[in-house]
């Protein structure tokens, strides 16, 4: 491994690998049913001081004489309702700005790594397409890439049911622009598709980037995480969790009970007896019973916060279509031509197109039947040697499957392909060849698990995260 620092003429050592951390969105959950979960989010507000525990505790680990940490805060607050894009090109600018000011004071980095966290996972895979193209890593080094809990294949959810058609209509339609990205309803300039569908385009600056780093990794949770599901913080087109009653999972032994085995992570158990049908009955009319209390306080609190959530989203979408209107003018501070770059490699974006528009013509089925090709319902599950997530594995844009695919494809899922989009499966096509070490989480204490991951906050029933972020750090994170 290569050493992090270099000498100076005075004998200091001056750290040359800068770490960038990206916050994501915190969405507080007030329309709801008890049974089905979270309807909506109340708001997509992120704040810096959410990743002060992964921050402390990667200063802890390495020193100033090792490693430069800079904490993003240019998307603070409702900033985060303004688009990945947009807060993309401002944390570039802000990452441009702190490399010239070490430069100044005399450190010269040659070494980054970029960690995004929730919303933030993809706004730093925007950023290191920008970065590239600038052409920053022809002379610095991206090492670590890493993402927690970030909904890399957008949060349209794949269920049925009238409730679910609603999250994603209102959800879609009351974020701003970084509400019709997550739920792939935007055009993304002239490329006529979805910016997260540009964004894992193998042809584009964000896909060529991230193949550079010699580490990528996410930390996907699988049960409660409110604010983006296993699916898509794993990249997955099947959810082997939903009903962790009927299945065994391996944990990692140094990590046991909050890290899922990536190399053997769950099978089905076999299928139990049937209890006696009165005993069934009796069962379902006592959760019946219990829930009745339940259903009658979300009965009320639905329409006082439907209110609420509407009049806080229009006030936050007309000041965010502000803000985004002056960056568009040139007037929020940023030299928006310099940001301004074409996503996709020339030679590639033609192909690239005319194959998502021959797909798009395809999407009038909603689910997958279950006469499906073998390997269209393979589902990925966290681990395996084809998410390896090094850069000793080859990608070339344009190159057919490797072979860790192939391998992984020969082989029968256990669980059902959910009902992604066409674009989405494309997405986790892509991602999945380029290649993410992924680590299966599971928090048990709390019941918000998106916060618990990284610690959010100083609470004692976070302090399962504090077993990932350890994990994360001597497991994965080279200096």
């Amino acid at each position: 491994m290569e050493e992090a620092v270099r000498i100076t003429n005075d004998g200091r050592q001056k750290a040359d690998h800068l770490c960038v951390l990206i916050h994501g969105s915190a969405p507080s959950y007030i329309l709801a049913y008890p049974f089905v979960g979270p309807l909506t989010s109340q708001r997509l507000w992120g704040n810096p001081s959410h990743l002060s525990y992964l921050a402390s505790t990667l200063r802890h680990k390495h020193s100033e004489e090792k490693l430069h940490i800079l904490v993003s805060k240019t998307n603070s607050d409702t900033f985060t309702y303004d688009g990945i894009d947009l807060g993309a090109e401002r944390v570039t600018q802000e990452v441009e700005t702190y490399i010239e000011d070490l430069e100044t004071n005399g450190s010269e980095i040659k070494k980054i790594s970029i960690i995004g966290y929730s919303l933030g996972g993809l706004v730093a895979r925007y950023t290191i397409g920008l970065l590239y193209s600038k052409g920053w890593f022809e002379r610095i080094k991206p090492v670590n890439f890493t993402t927690f809990a970030t909904p890399h294949l957008g949060v349209k959810t794949p269920l049925l049911g009238v409730q679910y058609r609603v999250f994603n209509f209102l959800g879609s339609r009351t974020l701003s622009a970084s509400g019709r990205q997550l739920f792939t309803i935007d055009t993304f300039r002239d490329t006529k598709r979805p910016l997260l569908s540009v964004l894992a385009d193998p042809g584009s600056i964000f896909m060529l980037a991230l193949a550079k780093f010699s580490h990528r990794v996410l930390y996907a949770n699988i049960i409660n995480d409110r604010s983006a599901p296993y699916y898509t913080t794993s990249i997955s087109v099947t959810d082997p969790y939903t009903n962790l009653d009927a299945v065994s999972i391996n944990y990692l032994p140094d990590y046991t009970p909050n890290i899922i085995d990536p190399a053997d992570p769950v099978h089905l158990k076999p299928p139990k007896i049937q209890p006696p049908l009165f005993a069934r009955l009796a069962s379902s009319s006592q959760s019946l019973l219990t829930s009745v209390p339940v259903f009658a306080f979300f009965s009320v609190l639905i329409p006082i916060g439907s209110v609420v959530f509407l009049i806080n989203s229009g006030v936050q979408q007309v000041r965010s279509q502000q803000r985004i209107r002056l960056h568009e003018e040139g007037k929020a501070g940023i030299g928006l031509g310099s940001y301004r770059i074409p996503p996709m490699v020339e030679n590639a974006r033609s192909a690239m197109e005319g194959a998502f528009e021959s797909m798009n013509t395809r999407q009038g089925q909603q689910y997958l039947p279950e006469s499906a090709p073998d390997g269209n319902r393979e589902g990925k599950l966290c681990g395996g040697q084809q998410q390896n997530g090094h850069a000793e594995k080859s990608y070339e844009s344009g190159s057919g499957t490797s072979p860790d695919l192939e391998g992984t494809a020969s082989r029968r899922s256990e669980f059902p392909t959910l009902a992604l989009t066409p674009q989405q499966f494309e997405m986790v096509r892509a991602l999945d060849e380029v290649g993410f070490r992924k680590y299966c989480v599971h928090i048990h204490a709390v019941r918000h698990s998106h916060a618990a991951i990284i610690v959010r906050n100083q609470r004692p029933s976070f302090d399962e995260g504090k077993m990932i972020v350890r994990h994360w750090l001597d497991e994965e994170f080279e200096i």
